[in-house]
Protein backbone atom coordinates (compact mmCIF):
# COMPACT_ATOMS: atom_id res chain seq x y z
CA UNK A 1 0.00 0.00 0.00
CA UNK A 2 1.55 3.14 -0.86
CA UNK A 3 1.42 6.22 1.87
CA UNK A 4 -0.70 8.61 -0.16
CA UNK A 5 -3.42 5.85 0.21
CA UNK A 6 -3.14 4.82 3.42
CA UNK A 7 -3.77 8.62 4.16
CA UNK A 8 -7.05 8.54 2.34
CA UNK A 9 -7.99 5.68 4.06
CA UNK A 10 -7.50 6.83 7.60
CA UNK A 11 -9.34 10.24 6.80
CA UNK A 12 -6.69 12.20 5.05
CA UNK A 13 -4.25 13.04 7.87
CA UNK A 14 -2.67 12.38 11.39
CA UNK A 15 -2.40 15.47 14.29
CA UNK A 16 0.98 16.69 14.74
CA UNK A 17 0.51 18.33 18.72
CA UNK A 18 2.88 21.11 18.92
CA UNK A 19 4.43 20.03 22.70
CA UNK A 20 4.63 16.63 21.43
CA UNK A 21 7.75 15.07 19.65
CA UNK A 22 5.70 12.76 17.11
CA UNK A 23 2.51 11.98 15.86
CA UNK A 24 -0.78 11.04 16.93
CA UNK A 25 -4.91 11.11 15.46
CA UNK A 26 -7.75 13.39 16.64
CA UNK A 27 -10.97 12.27 17.14
CA UNK A 28 -13.80 14.47 18.18
CA UNK A 29 -13.86 14.86 21.75
CA UNK A 30 -17.81 14.90 21.79
CA UNK A 31 -17.53 11.62 20.59
CA UNK A 32 -15.49 10.60 23.72
CA UNK A 33 -18.11 7.51 25.69
CA UNK A 34 -16.39 8.56 29.14
CA UNK A 35 -15.23 11.95 28.82
CA UNK A 36 -18.58 13.46 27.11
CA UNK A 37 -20.05 12.25 30.66
CA UNK A 38 -17.33 13.97 32.59
CA UNK A 39 -17.51 17.32 30.59
CA UNK A 40 -20.55 18.18 32.83
CA UNK A 41 -19.32 17.04 36.73
CA UNK A 42 -17.09 20.29 37.79
CA UNK A 43 -14.00 19.12 39.39
CA UNK A 44 -13.27 16.45 36.25
CA UNK A 45 -10.34 16.78 34.23
CA UNK A 46 -12.88 16.84 31.40
CA UNK A 47 -14.65 19.52 32.73
CA UNK A 48 -12.82 22.30 30.96
CA UNK A 49 -11.86 20.03 28.00
CA UNK A 50 -9.02 21.56 26.53
CA UNK A 51 -10.06 19.48 22.85
CA UNK A 52 -13.24 21.52 23.35
CA UNK A 53 -11.93 24.99 22.86
CA UNK A 54 -9.09 27.17 21.08
CA UNK A 55 -8.07 25.63 17.66
CA UNK A 56 -9.94 22.05 18.31
CA UNK A 57 -12.98 23.65 17.50
CA UNK A 58 -12.17 25.03 14.32
CA UNK A 59 -14.65 23.81 11.54
CA UNK A 60 -12.06 22.51 9.41
CA UNK A 61 -10.22 20.54 12.38
CA UNK A 62 -13.41 19.13 13.31
CA UNK A 63 -14.24 18.04 9.78
CA UNK A 64 -11.07 16.25 9.94
CA UNK A 65 -11.86 14.68 13.64
CA UNK A 66 -14.86 13.31 12.37
CA UNK A 67 -13.72 11.67 8.73
CA UNK A 68 -10.99 9.66 11.15
CA UNK A 69 -13.45 8.60 13.25
CA UNK A 70 -15.49 7.29 10.58
CA UNK A 71 -12.33 5.89 8.60
CA UNK A 72 -11.76 3.32 11.63
CA UNK A 73 -14.52 1.11 10.23
CA UNK A 74 -12.77 0.48 7.05
CA UNK A 75 -11.38 -2.75 6.75
CA UNK A 76 -8.35 -1.43 5.56
CA UNK A 77 -7.42 0.88 8.02
CA UNK A 78 -5.20 -1.07 10.09
CA UNK A 79 -3.19 -1.96 7.31
CA UNK A 80 -3.10 1.95 6.51
CA UNK A 81 -2.16 3.30 10.03
CA UNK A 82 0.83 0.92 10.09
CA UNK A 83 1.76 1.85 6.56
CA UNK A 84 1.73 5.42 8.16
CA UNK A 85 2.97 5.11 11.31
CA UNK A 86 6.12 3.29 9.78
CA UNK A 87 6.85 5.85 7.35
CA UNK A 88 7.38 8.78 10.28
CA UNK A 89 10.59 9.19 11.47
CA UNK A 90 9.63 9.95 15.19
CA UNK A 91 9.87 6.38 17.30
CA UNK A 92 7.05 7.40 19.66
CA UNK A 93 3.36 7.92 18.66
CA UNK A 94 0.54 8.75 20.89
CA UNK A 95 -3.07 7.34 20.56
CA UNK A 96 -5.79 10.61 20.43
CA UNK A 97 -4.25 14.13 20.97
CA UNK A 98 -8.31 14.34 21.77
CA UNK A 99 -11.10 11.59 21.65
CA UNK A 100 -11.15 7.96 23.23
CA UNK A 101 -11.09 4.70 22.40
CA UNK A 102 -14.92 3.72 21.06
CA UNK A 103 -15.44 0.41 21.58
CA UNK A 104 -13.68 -3.02 21.85
CA UNK A 105 -13.42 -3.16 17.82
CA UNK A 106 -11.40 0.15 17.79
CA UNK A 107 -9.43 -1.35 20.52
CA UNK A 108 -7.97 -4.42 18.64
CA UNK A 109 -7.44 -2.70 15.83
CA UNK A 110 -5.04 -0.22 17.75
CA UNK A 111 -3.30 -3.45 19.05
CA UNK A 112 -2.99 -4.42 15.39
CA UNK A 113 -1.70 -0.89 14.45
CA UNK A 114 1.14 -1.70 17.01
CA UNK A 115 2.29 -4.92 16.29
CA UNK A 116 2.58 -3.68 12.91
CA UNK A 117 4.41 -1.08 14.31
CA UNK A 118 7.20 -2.84 16.02
CA UNK A 119 10.05 -0.22 15.90
CA UNK A 120 7.65 2.75 17.42
CA UNK A 121 6.62 3.31 20.80
CA UNK A 122 3.32 3.64 21.50
CA UNK A 123 1.14 5.65 24.52
CA UNK A 124 -2.62 5.59 24.61
CA UNK A 125 -3.97 7.64 27.49
CA UNK A 126 -7.83 6.54 28.04
CA UNK A 127 -10.82 7.62 30.40
CA UNK A 128 -12.64 3.77 29.12
CA UNK A 129 -12.13 1.57 32.67
CA UNK A 130 -13.89 -1.72 30.60
CA UNK A 131 -10.15 -1.59 28.92
CA UNK A 132 -8.25 -2.62 32.33
CA UNK A 133 -9.89 -6.08 31.42
CA UNK A 134 -7.47 -5.89 28.11
CA UNK A 135 -4.51 -4.62 29.21
CA UNK A 136 -2.66 -7.64 29.76
CA UNK A 137 -2.58 -8.68 26.66
CA UNK A 138 -1.64 -5.34 24.80
CA UNK A 139 1.67 -5.36 22.45
CA UNK A 140 4.90 -4.77 24.63
CA UNK A 141 5.20 -1.52 22.47
CA UNK A 142 1.84 -0.43 23.74
CA UNK A 143 1.74 1.43 27.13
CA UNK A 144 -2.17 2.28 28.34
CA UNK A 145 -2.52 5.14 30.91
CA UNK A 146 -5.73 5.34 33.10
CA UNK A 147 -6.76 8.53 33.00
CA UNK A 148 -8.25 9.67 36.68
CA UNK A 149 -10.97 11.31 36.01
CA UNK A 150 -11.06 14.00 38.90
CA UNK A 151 -8.35 16.53 39.41
CA UNK A 152 -6.61 16.24 42.76
CA UNK A 153 -7.79 12.02 42.58
CA UNK A 154 -5.20 10.03 43.66
CA UNK A 155 -3.85 7.55 41.44
CA UNK A 156 -5.68 3.94 41.16
CA UNK A 157 -3.45 0.98 42.23
CA UNK A 158 -5.28 -1.34 39.94
CA UNK A 159 -4.06 -0.25 36.65
CA UNK A 160 -0.38 -1.09 35.50
CA UNK A 161 0.13 2.46 34.74
CA UNK A 162 -1.83 5.70 35.09
CA UNK A 163 -1.72 9.55 34.87
CA UNK A 164 -3.40 12.18 37.07
CA UNK A 165 -4.01 15.78 36.89
CA UNK A 166 -3.28 18.03 39.78
CA UNK A 167 -3.54 21.22 41.12
CA UNK A 168 -0.91 20.96 43.75
CA UNK A 169 2.07 19.28 45.07
CA UNK A 170 0.45 15.76 46.15
CA UNK A 171 1.96 13.09 48.84
CA UNK A 172 1.96 10.41 46.08
CA UNK A 173 4.87 11.55 44.20
CA UNK A 174 7.93 8.74 44.21
CA UNK A 175 10.18 6.52 42.73
CA UNK A 176 6.88 5.07 40.06
CA UNK A 177 5.55 8.76 39.80
CA UNK A 178 6.59 11.32 38.01
CA UNK A 179 5.46 15.21 37.63
CA UNK A 180 5.65 16.61 34.26
CA UNK A 181 7.81 18.85 32.77
CA UNK A 182 6.80 20.63 29.98
CA UNK A 183 5.34 23.62 32.09
CA UNK A 184 9.03 24.22 32.93
CA UNK A 185 10.29 24.28 29.40
CA UNK A 186 7.76 25.99 27.35
CA UNK A 187 5.02 23.53 27.39
CA UNK A 188 7.21 21.65 25.19
CA UNK A 189 8.20 17.74 25.84
CA UNK A 190 11.34 18.18 24.30
CA UNK A 191 13.57 15.39 24.78
CA UNK A 192 11.05 14.45 27.62
CA UNK A 193 9.56 10.79 27.33
CA UNK A 194 8.56 9.77 30.41
CA UNK A 195 4.64 9.36 29.42
CA UNK A 196 5.91 6.00 26.80
CA UNK A 197 8.52 4.68 30.07
CA UNK A 198 6.70 1.34 31.63
CA UNK A 199 8.78 1.84 34.78
CA UNK A 200 7.26 5.09 36.02
CA UNK A 201 3.28 4.10 37.05
CA UNK A 202 2.21 7.33 37.58
CA UNK A 203 2.30 10.26 35.51
CA UNK A 204 0.81 13.95 36.66
CA UNK A 205 0.31 16.79 34.79
CA UNK A 206 -0.57 20.67 36.38
CA UNK A 207 -4.09 21.13 35.79
CA UNK A 208 -4.24 24.80 33.60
Amino acid sequence: MKTEEAFKIIGGSLSKPSKMPGWSIGLPAKECKTGAKLQKVPGSVCYDCYAMKGCYVFKVVQDAQYRRLKAIKDPRWVEAMAQIINSKKPDVFRWHDSGDVQDLDHLNKIYEVCKLTPRKRHWMPTREAWIKDHVKRAPDNLIIRFSMPMIDQEPSGSWPHVSTVISKDQPWFGATSRACPSSKQGNQCLDCRMCWDKDIKNISYWSH
